[in-house]
């Protein structure tokens, strides 16, 4: 799987910008705030509909802009297809497959898949459980649109659910009908709760091999999945919890307040592990979301790697870069040092200097 091809207009610092990429490794380097991270902001759009930053569309439109587009061009399979993406102040994006609208983003998941690697993930070990369920959610999206199908729902019904919790000091009739949302939270948190665990299991059998060579055999990881409720009893505790919920407005239990545990050498390092115990967690559990992608989808992701080598020491730089292989790499970075003097093999590279790009 690769991306042959980008077109920006009016997206964020960029007027008109159109790239054509190496099948191999794209470095973009430059100094910081110039435009590199928003090319790899719109592939991640591409694959995602959404930006990693969290940012909405009215932000990303370039400024003193109504509209946006992203048009890219993705060859896998032996096949070509291409996307274009309308971005609107205050309407929902459009999207096209081929000159084809299509009438649901979740149509467009799982054309590209891609891994996004920042300096931001390099603290998802120690950060709050919300960074790590959205690591889970966000890989699963693109590798299986049933379990997308359920995490809309589902987050449709707790939003409903905490707006009934916070109306019912107004309207306390409204109470008979908690047993309802309860019902049909728990339908679709169950089978979010049964994905996970396949997930999960998939990538603690993957990161045990990558985690003992990177730390030259010291150490030994696995991940568990600490469920908020079992599959069995999701609606009971519902239930259990429901005056607790009213107090607090807001509901208590579900799948959107699971985590993930990190464990080395029987510690719990999310607390009681050492920055680089932490670092190097963190570097293979985005190596073995590769790996578990490209078993996934039989084909290989798109790696994007955002400023991440600043953030490495030179022994995990090379483990990384060496990782690679034949996966199409898009880098952002300041400067070309290390590439160099690691003798790394570059296809491509482009200078970014203020919404302008030099091939």
């Amino acid at each position: 799987m690769i991306i042959k091809y980008l077109e920006l207009l009016n997206f964020r610092n960029y007027n008109a910008l159109e790239i054509y990429f190496d099948s191999g490794t794209n470095i973009f380097y430059g100094d910081n705030a110039q435009g590199k991270t928003n090319i790899l902001e719109a592939i991640f759009m591409t694959a995602t509909t959404k930006s990693h930053k969290g940012s909405k569309d009215q932000d990303i439109i370039r400024f003193g802009c109504d509209e946006a587009h992203i048009r890219s061009c993705l060859y896998r399979e032996e096949i070509t297809r291409q996307i274009d993406m309308h971005l609107r102040k205050g309407k929902t994006k459009g999207i096209a497959i081929d000159s084809q609208r299509i009438k649901k983003a979740a149509e467009l998941m799982g054309l590209l898949n891609v891994v996004f690697f920042s300096p931001e993930d390099m603290s998802i070990i120690k950060n709050g459980p919300s960074e790590r369920r959205r690591f889970i959610d966000m890989e699963l999206c693109q590798l299986d649109a049933f379990y997308l199908y359920n995490l809309n729902h589902y987050n449709k019904i707790i939003n409903q659910r905490n707006k009934l919790l916070k109306d019912l000091h107004l309207n306390p009739s409204l109470k008979e009908t908690l047993s309802i949302w309860d019902s049909q939270l728990a339908s679709f948190g169950s089978k979010l709760i049964e994905r996970r665990e396949i997930f999960i299991d998939q990538l603690s059998e993957i990161i045990g091999e990558l985690h003992a060579k990177l730390s030259g055999g010291k150490e030994k990881i696995k991940i568990v999945y600490e469920k908020n409720a079992e599959i069995d009893d999701l609606e009971e505790r519902l239930k259990k919890n429901r005056e607790k919920d009213i107090i607090l407005k807001q509901t208590t239990v579900g799948p959107h307040r699971d985590d993930i545990v990190f464990i080395v050498n029987d510690v719990d390092i999310r607390k009681f592990g050492s920055q680089g115990q932490q670092r190097t967690a963190a570097l293979s559990l985005k190596l073995s979301e590769i790996e578990l992608v490209k078993k996934s989808i039989k084909d290989t992701p798109v790696l994007l790697l955002d400023d991440v080598l600043s953030e490495l020491d030179s022994n995990r730089q090379n483990y990384l870069l060496n990782s690679i292989g034949d996966i199409q790499t898009i880098i952002t970075c300041t400067g070309l040092d290390e590439f160099v003097k690691n003798r790394f093999e570059i296809n491509k590279v482009f200078k970014v200097v203020n919404g302008a790009i030099e091939s």
